[in-house]
């Protein structure tokens, strides 16, 4: 019998050992799924996965898009108001009250563009009327009639008289010849006037450029007191007045015109006029010389 029962407990010794063994495999089978809850994390990490690939990195490619308003903004919308500009600035200023002056002109005396005289510092013709010139209302020639003086006080040809007298043309017995090199003739206006233009006629008869013309104004006879230069083509001071910026000029029947008016305030009782010769001769000559102005109040 103990034989029998010794038999049966190593039975059931190793029934116990397959039902443990059997136990053992159920949970070590279980034991992988038990990993599921690691797995539960892996999928967060799979979360930080999609964060990855989200960084900003990709949003600056939404941001080059963004450029072209910078490309709408340099379309140069500054155009406009510079045409507004150039529209603002055509009115000349200082034109109220300013009226054109009337210069009676000679008959021309030659036609066609003049030969080149070869005059060093020589302006181009400007191939049309002279435009008005305006000034103050009431402006007139101050000069007309008034005694004059020169330092030629006995020319070749004509009276000094002659070039204030309104005879403006080149014909002979029109004009007055002094002598060579540098001479001046000079016009009392009688009063102090407010002056805005000269106009000189040398001679128009050809087509002569004069040497060293320069226009002084002064408040006393012999230029000490107030003197301006207002005109001065005399490049090498050959005159001894000092060297001008002022170009030669071709003569022609509108005479030449000095724009005393953008110069300022000038006022003068006497005006001067100088010259050295001219592309033919030595000799100086006059025409005419007109003063507009004003007379001061």
């Amino acid at each position: 019998m103990m034989k029998k029962d010794f038999g049966l407990i190593v039975k059931v010794c190793v029934c116990v050992l397959c039902a443990l063994s059997l136990c053992c495999m159920s949970s070590c089978k279980k034991s992988p799924e038990e990993p599921a809850p690691t797995g539960t994390q892996q999928p967060a990490a799979s979360t930080t996965k999609p964060e990855t690939p989200a960084p900003t990195a990709i949003q600056p490619a939404s941001e080059k898009p963004e450029s072209p308003p910078k490309v709408e903004e340099t379309p140069a919308p500054e155009a406009p108001p510079a045409e507004e500009k150039k529209e603002e600035t055509p009115p000349p200023a200082n034109t109220a009250g300013m009226v054109p002056i009337d210069i009676e002109l000679p008959k021309p005396m030659f036609v066609g563009t003049p030969q080149d005289t070869r005059v060093e510092n020589l302006e181009k013709p400007l191939g049309k009327p002279r435009p008005p010139f305006l000034a103050p209302e009431g402006t007139k020639n101050v000069a007309s009639g008034k005694a004059i003086s020169g330092s030629d006080e006995e020319p070749i040809i004509g009276e000094l008289e002659m070039i204030t007298d309104g005879d403006k043309e080149a014909a002979d017995g029109s004009y007055v010849e002094l002598g060579p090199f540098v001479q001046h003739v000079t016009i009392d206006l009688e009063a102090m006037h407010e002056i805005y233009a000269i106009v000189v006629w040398h001679y128009h008869k050809q087509a002569r450029v004069y040497f060293d013309v320069v226009v002084q104004v002064a408040d006393d006879a012999d230029f000490i007191s107030n003197v301006k230069t207002v005109f001065n083509n005399d490049i090498d001071n050959s005159a001894g007045l000092g060297v001008g910026k002022g170009l030669h000029y071709t003569e022609t029947n509108e005479g030449r015109l000095i724009d005393v008016l953008s110069q300022g305030d000038v006022k003068a009782r006497y005006v001067r006029l100088y010259s050295n010769g001219n592309t033919s001769n030595d000799l100086n000559h006059y025409i005419e010389v007109e003063v507009y102005g004003k007379p001061v109040e």
